[in-house]
């Protein structure tokens, strides 16, 4: 039986939703921000997944709680995946719908105390302000608007906060991974840009190790023995930084280079590590070529190169679909007085893990912010009431396929 049709909410219905909640929003932000949350300090993640949790089960959602493994003998806060149901049955045209955002900083225990939460104006100040306790805030506030407004058209919603999305995501990574498959759309809630614009594509990354091998030997009796695996590696690093204008989306930096052990030896062994960048699988894969191709001929006889990837992120790629999403935005924000444009940034984050999932990912969900990882970061808190109508509004409207 199909199920019977609900009248979708306009965004500028929930705007007063949104502007009712702003007193509340900046004392909840106030004391989320008061919680040191650094990557490397999981009991301070774990305080802020308390609230989060207790935020969630209010709301209605069905919380699951994962301790990950620790990456390099590290250990982070736990994951918190909520799952709340709609009345909108897939075969009916109902969407999953993932939200997701973070609970870690970038800043050291004793930072929120050394640099209290503060409103000067229209902008506040505080670690994570922005990035990201502003865009978690945001996500709940909107699902409470949408629990006010009855709004229960959609299959399924699924919130994911991570706990070290700040060092790459490495524990959490599995279980994003798990929470996005079978997903239709996600909306990451990263702040919006510092002009208000939305986030359609980050680039990908990987991480190479270059091991060259030369031989050693005495430089001043016998250097012709020798194979200087300190040459092979500069010339390397000339190879490979010109590599950057071959394609469009992809830029190549040799960020680290270490060769020798003393001045009177030829130089025996060299390492590189380089990273590449693309907005697309396809310019990933033609970098990895281009290096490998690169290392398999040295320029220095008697040395050699090893070639190993240490670690790769997907691109968050700008899509049809993505536009399709993107352009739903854009009439949302219409309807609130908004004008969105849509950017590419180079920086990586959870939306490229789920997005290396297949399923379509909208970024800068959140309420307009930046200066992040520097004690001057901001969040314009004028911004909010909009911000968090418009995605309210954003879930409901893809959360229901029948009015596509």
């Amino acid at each position: 039986m199909t199920a019977p049709t609900h009248q979708r909410p306009r965004a500028r219905d929930l705007l007063p939703h949104a502007q009712a909640r702003l007193d509340e929003f900046l004392s909840d932000l106030a004391g989320i921000v008061a919680i040191d949350s650094g990557s490397y300090s999981p009991a301070g993640v774990n305080r802020v997944a308390d609230w989060t949790a207790g935020r969630l089960s209010a709301l209605g959602f069905a919380v699951e709680r994962v301790t990950p493994d620790g990456a390099d003998g590290e250990s982070t806060g736990d994951v918190l995946i909520g799952r709340r149901p709609g009345r909108l049955a897939a075969r009916d045209g109902g969407r999953r719908v993932l939200l997701a955002a973070h609970m870690d900083t970038v800043f050291a225990d004793g930072t929120a105390a050394a640099r209290p939460f503060t409103l000067q104006g229209r902008l506040a100040h505080g670690p994570g302000v922005s990035d990201d306790k502003g865009g978690l805030l945001a996500g709940l506030t909107a699902l409470d608007i949408l629990r006010e407004a009855g709004v229960e058209e959609y299959a399924e919603i699924v919130f994911l906060a991570t706990p070290d999305e700040e060092i790459g995501s490495p524990a959490s990574r599995p279980v994003t991974e798990q929470a996005a498959r079978g997903v239709h759309f996600a909306l990451a809630l990263e702040c919006a840009r510092e002009n208000g614009d939305l986030v359609i594509a980050r680039k990908g990354v990987s991480d190479f190790l270059l091991t060259v091998m030369g031989r050693a030997a005495h430089s001043g009796i016998e250097p012709e023995r020798g194979a200087n695996a300190a040459l092979t590696a500069a010339h390397l690093v000339i190879a490979l930084q010109a590599l950057n204008g071959r394609w469009e989306d992809v830029t190549v930096n040799v960020g680290v280079v270490r060769a020798g052990t003393r001045t009177n030896i030829v130089c025996p062994e060299a390492e590189l590590r380089v990273e590449i960048r693309s907005t697309t699988v396809a310019g990933m894969a033609r970098a990895r070529a281009a290096i490998e191709e690169t290392a398999a001929r040295p320029q220095v006889p008697g040395t050699s190169v090893v070639v190993e990837q240490l670690d790769q992120c997907p691109p968050m790629e700008d899509t049809a679909i993505t536009h399709r999403m993107m352009a739903r935005a854009r009439s949302l924000g219409e309807d609130l007085g908004l004008s969105l444009g849509a950017t590419a940034t180079g920086g990586v984050g959870d939306a490229n893990i789920i997005a290396g999932v297949g399923v379509p990912t909208l970024d800068g969900l959140g309420p307009v912010g930046g200066a992040d990882h520097t004690p001057e970061e901001w969040l314009d808190t004028a911004t909010v009431p909009a911000r968090v109508a418009l995605l309210a509004a954003l879930v409901a409207t893809l959360g229901d396929a029948r009015h596509e």
